[in-house]
């Protein structure tokens, strides 16, 4: 179990990171459409906005409507708790907390899919029917992928599993890690929202997925909701950079401080290469009929059981 103190500056550099990557992948997606788009900051300027608003509460909900907003972040919050940003230093760690991080993502789900339908809006019952169908289908295999890494790293245990690939080296690109690889991106996708599984950006309610849940909130509400998932989103391309981007940590780990100094711009650097990456991305994709993402699920679940298989026949 790593320190207090440890653990409280891990959850204050969490959430001073989390909308950073949302601002990179808006701003890149503008650059390669030849645009000059909103700031890098601007998901802090929204979220500072959002806080100092004032309400407006449909006179049908209940409690479970103003629980959700605080469910929904505190979920999250406490699952990226679990999950270092540097497999050496910062976070909580135990075996078994891997099942711990999926549980308290799919509670902040359920508590997201509730809030969306207690208004009783057309539209927040629809997105969170196709919410819960899509965690349902994609669970599976975010479920194998840690399994996999987990058994070959010796624990089921984020802090294990990130020390573990920081070992590797060269290794990482191994075929099984690459089905790994494509599984958890198809995952994150989802996870997060993103195209080709939903559009954040989209003004059209018959294809809102997220934003569906949402409408009914407003203010402070909205902006647990938005902070919260941009914490899930940080918590998820932290596993993809420190896994599969691990260059840089085995010689950092054995430095002590000065390790935790350089290695905490070096982790925010590679988070950020993925959203990069991940903006670009979505300017060349479409998204998906929602009939079409169990196939994309699918994809998610064979990847990561072949990738497990693979590991366990041949150890990686």
């Amino acid at each position: 179990m790593r320190t207090l103190m440890e653990l409280v500056l891990h959850l204050a550099l969490v959430l001073a990171l989390a909308p950073l990557p949302g601002g990179v992948i808006r701003k890149i997606k503008a650059f390669v459409q030849k645009r000059q788009g909103p700031s890098l900051f601007q998901e802090y300027r929204d979220l500072r906005k959002l806080f100092r608003k004032d309400m407006v509460i449909s006179d049908r909900a209940s409690w479970v409507f103003f629980a959700a907003p605080f469910v929904v972040f505190g979920s999250s919050v406490a699952a990226a708790a679990l999950v270092p940003l540097l497999p050496w230093a910062g976070g909580a760690e135990f075996p078994g907390d891997v099942f711990l991080v999926i549980s308290l993502l799919a509670l902040g789900r359920f508590f997201l899919a509730l809030g969306g339908m207690d208004p009783g809006s057309t539209f927040g019952g629809m997105g969170s029917s196709r919410e819960m169908t899509i965690s349902a289908l994609l669970e599976p295999a975010f479920l194998v992928f840690t399994l996999a890494l987990g058994l070959q790293a010796g624990a089921p245990s984020f802090g294990v599993i990130l020390r573990h690939a920081a070992t590797l080296g060269t290794a990482v690109w191994h075929p099984s890690f690459l089905l790994l690889l494509f599984s958890l991106i198809l995952v994150t996708l989802g996870e997060t929202a993103r195209i080709p599984v939903d559009d954040p950006s989209t003004h059209l309610e018959l294809t809102m997925v997220h934003e569906a849940m949402v409408l009914e909130y407003s203010g402070p509400f909205l902006a647990l909701m938005e902070y919260g998932a941009a914490v899930k989103q940080l918590l998820f391309l932290t596993v993809l950079a420190q896994v599969f981007l691990p260059f840089g940590n085995a010689a950092l780990a054995g430095m002590g401080i000065g390790g935790v100094v350089l290695g905490l711009p070096l982790a925010a650097a590679k988070v950020l290469v993925m959203a990069a990456v991940a903006g670009v991305a979505e300017v060349f994709t479409v998204k998906l009929r929602i009939f079409s993402v169990p196939n994309l699920a699918a994809m998610a679940f064979i990847a990561a059981f072949l990738g497990f298989l693979n590991l366990m026949v041949f150890g990686g």
